[in-house]
């Protein structure tokens, strides 16, 4: 088996962002896990935030700026996906949402997929599996049972 490329998206809006946080631990122990297993994993770790206006640009023009469509091909191309989003009015982040819908239609089919969000308190998490988990479903992805919450 080759090594394994991830890609993570972040879809947290500050600087620094809690969502990106929890991004980068998600793909330190996915590294790690595949390291344990005598694999390389090469993570490459995307802010939706700095695509905003190239998202909103391709849902109203229908197509996408090259940066945008490099990040939708690096999606596409590889072996997994870790999405984390921070919870608003209990559901994903609008960004978040808009990237998933610009990007192709079978681009996530079959691909494995882990999930994580941030949010206020603890009353958030169920938005993981109420709203962030049935998205993905829509995709095709096969997400991971287990998904990962932070709160301060």
């Amino acid at each position: 088996m080759s090594d394994p490329r991830i890609v993570v998206l972040s879809a947290g809006l500050g600087t620094p962002s809690s969502s990106r946080l929890l991004a980068d631990q998600l793909a330190a122990s996915a590294a790690a896990k595949f390291g344990a297993a005598g694999l390389q994993v090469q993570t490459a770790t995307y802010e939706l935030r700095e695509y905003a206006v190239d998202i909103a640009n391709n849902m109203a023009a229908g197509y996408a700026a090259p940066r945008l469509q490099e990040l939708n091909d690096d999606v596409a191309a590889a072996d997994a996906l870790i999405a984390d989003t921070p919870v608003f009015s209990a559901s994903y982040s609008g960004l978040f949402k808009s990237f998933f819908d610009v990007i192709g239609k079978d681009t996530l089919a079959g691909k494995p997929v882990l999930l994580g969000a941030t949010g206020g308190s603890t009353r958030h998490s169920l938005a993981l599996d109420y709203a962030v988990r049935p998205l993905f479903s829509y995709l095709r992805a096969r997400t991971v049972q287990t998904v990962v919450f932070a709160a301060p």
